[in-house]
């Protein structure tokens, strides 16, 4: 199967997860997808995520990303979206960075100064390519 968006597998098995209620989900490795889980979990979205060793015969590395519920097994991410994609880019200077659910949400923008929420970006006065909402 050949993967023309990986941030959009990611998202999306984050999303399938939470919802099928899994403990865990795992995605082949990468930097920028490594950035995105950092941020998940910075901003609380998720419980922790490490990078692990592939299944045996597999090649690279995977990200384990362990998934984040309420008291009452509802997930704490009740949606991502992923904004910038292959074919139709999205970038924004620091003035247009967007405000995600009214300021509830964060925007994840991949910048010069590396990958970080919108509002770090904002303040740092820097744009980017807005790579994904969650909310």
């Amino acid at each position: 199967m050949s993967m023309t968006d990986p941030v959009a597998d990611l998202l999306t098995r984050v999303r399938n997860g939470a919802h099928a209620q899994h403990h865990e989900v795992f995605i082949p490795a990468s930097h920028l997808k490594h950035e995105i889980a950092r941020i998940l979990k910075e901003q609380g979205y998720i419980e922790s995520f490490a990078k692990v060793p592939a299944p045996e015969g597999e090649p690279g590395e995977r990200i384990r990303i362990v998934l984040r519920y309420t008291e009452d097994r509802k997930p704490i991410i009740t949606g991502i979206r992923r904004v910038s994609r292959p074919g139709r880019r999205y970038y924004v200077d620091h003035n247009h960075i967007p405000k995600v659910e009214g300021g509830l949400g964060t925007a994840i923008i991949s910048t010069s100064h590396g990958v970080m929420t919108g509002h770090e970006a904002r303040r740092a006065g820097v744009g980017g390519e807005v790579v994904a909402h969650v909310w």
